[in-house]
């Protein structure tokens, strides 16, 4: 009997790890299953570009997965029951259920309003394509209007500087506000957050430093100190929330329903589920968290895939790099910062702005796009055999530190 791997979500991390599982394991040993709920695939790291007006391309995962022999299955994910090990879908024609014996959970994160009153009714986000069309829809309107219109991006981490900067640049028609909860661009060093400044005066961002935002409402939001911004389109990107199926599953999770992995991708709870991408809670070499960014979807990716190979095939389990190297920040289509971190975390004093950046932004974005989207390339004469089933975990009580987890 064929061991049985599904994968539940095709973004930058499920797909990468499901067509690179093909590539590497044999088809008479092992059947592949990965399930999403849409037909193509998502370039999230662009979801700005496309709000703001811009063509993005989305390759359907047929044609990514043609020729892999993986089994796509155009579905959303209800529930799983992992001592039964079985996955509960919903499409079109109704519910079923999928077994599974390795299962990869990849299903990533969405925009989450953290509670914030009026926000989930009144902003757009753009963590997903029909969320970031729907405020491409309404800014083409206000696009339209002979007065333009205002905009306001709320959250200053690295999805709101790049949608500001964007929608400023794309639609110079608009007015567009910044909120920052703290100084803008306080995570980059001195030389990156002076860069980001001159760009925001350059494209005409008005910049809110300082200001915790207490409400959103149809045409304004209401800060905390009082202050009161008009707005035509509120875009949200202060947070961003995990699907809640693992915590609802019984897998062992963080507060914000992350699963709880070890240095293998492996939950700790239970055996033979490993989660990737957004979805995962994993210590860097770092000793710290790995953040949400697609960067961490690759790393956590490759590592589960050793991981399951070698279990599979009864071989040690291979170490691959946990890293955090830094952020890669486009300003627009033409400008850009480039900011390496040290073991800390922390922001190194030099950085790269400009034209320069942008390119580099440019050509990491075409090159995740090109390995999530071409899994069969090298595939190999000789593939690995399924020898053996995977260990199963000898403790599964939850880890105290990051020690533990490592």
């Amino acid at each position: 009997m064929k061991h049985r791997i599904v994968v539940l979500g095709a973004g930058y991390a499920g797909a990468f790890v499901a067509g690179t599982l093909a590539r590497r394991l044999s088809r008479a040993d092992t059947e592949i299953t990965v399930v999403n709920a849409v037909p193509d695939f998502v370039q999230r790291l662009r979801l700005h570009q496309l709000a703001a007006g811009q063509k993005i391309e989305n390759p359907q995962l047929t044609d990514v997965f043609a020729g892999t022999g993986i089994e796509l299955r155009l579905a959303r994910v209800t529930t799983v029951d992992a001592e039964r090990r079985i996955v509960t879908v919903a499409d079109a024609d109704g519910g079923s259920e999928l077994g599974y014996d390795t299962l990869v959970y990849a299903l990533g994160s969405r925009g989450g309003t953290s509670g914030l009153p009026g926000a989930a009714e009144h902003a757009f986000d753009i963590a997903s394509r029909p969320s970031a069309l729907r405020l491409r829809e309404r800014l083409d309107k206000l696009d339209q209007r002979t007065e333009g219109g205002s905009v306001v991006v709320i959250g200053d981490g690295l999805t709101g500087i790049e949608s500001a900067t964007e929608i400023a640049e794309s639609r110079p028609g608009l007015s567009v506000t910044l909120i920052a909860r703290g100084e803008l661009g306080a995570r980059l060093s001195t030389g990156a957050r002076e860069h980001l400044r001159r760009v925001c005066d350059r494209l005409k961002v008005a910049v809110l430093e300082h200001t915790s935002v207490e409400a959103v409402e149809a045409e304004r939001v209401l800060c905390a100190d009082g202050t009161v911004v008009a707005s035509d389109a509120t875009v949200w990107t202060a947070g961003f929330a995990v699907d809640p199926i693992a915590a609802e599953t019984g897998l062992d999770v963080t507060e914000d329903g992350r699963i709880v992995v070890d240095r293998s991708m492996q939950s700790v709870s239970h055996s033979g589920i490993y989660a990737i991408g957004d979805a995962a809670y994993a210590i860097g070499d770092n000793g710290r968290p790995l953040p949400m960014s697609c960067a961490s979807a690759g790393y956590t990716g490759t590592q589960a895939i050793e991981a399951i190979i070698a279990r599979l095939t009864g071989r040690e389990v291979r170490q691959t790099k946990l890293l955090y190297h830094g952020n890669h920040i486009s300003l627009g289509r033409r400008d850009g910062i480039v900011q390496m971190v040290d073991d800390q975390g922390l922001a190194k004093p030099k950085h790269t702005g400009g034209r320069s950046a942008a390119l580099i932004k440019t050509g990491i974005v075409k090159a995740s796009l090109w390995a999530t989207s071409h899994p069969t390339f090298g595939m190999p004469k000789r593939k690995h055999r399924v020898t053996a089933e995977p260990r199963t975990l000898t403790a599964v009580r939850r880890p105290e530190t990051p020690a533990e987890i490592a």
